[in-house]
């Protein structure tokens, strides 16, 4: 039976090692396509929120993540005042904030 072992491992000695490159060039297309496929377009909504965010004022009409609609009251560095009926209003997040409404928007609904 040695005679078999020695015979393989005389075979693998004997081959050449096969390249990298097409490894790597493999590697480098999934990274590419994860990049422009998933991590661009989050960073892209990332930012256009954190403009949204930043251009809040007293007045807006604003839908937020849990789908409360309401009236911005006050603005603070990190709350907001909303009324979401005549006299109640509740206090949350910026980052709650999902959709700046147009003028009148609530008054129609």
């Amino acid at each position: 039976m040695d005679f078999f072992i020695s015979a393989a491992h005389a075979q693998a000695a004997g081959g050449q090692q096969p390249s990298m490159w097409p490894s790597l060039i493999m590697l480098g297309i999934f990274f590419a396509i994860f990049y422009f496929m998933l991590i661009r377009p989050q960073q892209k909504r990332a930012a256009e929120h954190k403009n949204l965010v930043s251009a809040l004022k007293r007045g807006d009409e604003v839908i937020t993540n849990g789908g409360v609609a309401g009236k911005v009251e006050e603005v603070g560095e990190s709350f907001l005042s909303v009324e979401i009926a005549q006299g109640v209003s509740v206090k949350i997040q910026k980052h709650a904030v999902s959709v700046v409404l147009p003028k009148g928007t609530l008054k129609n609904a």
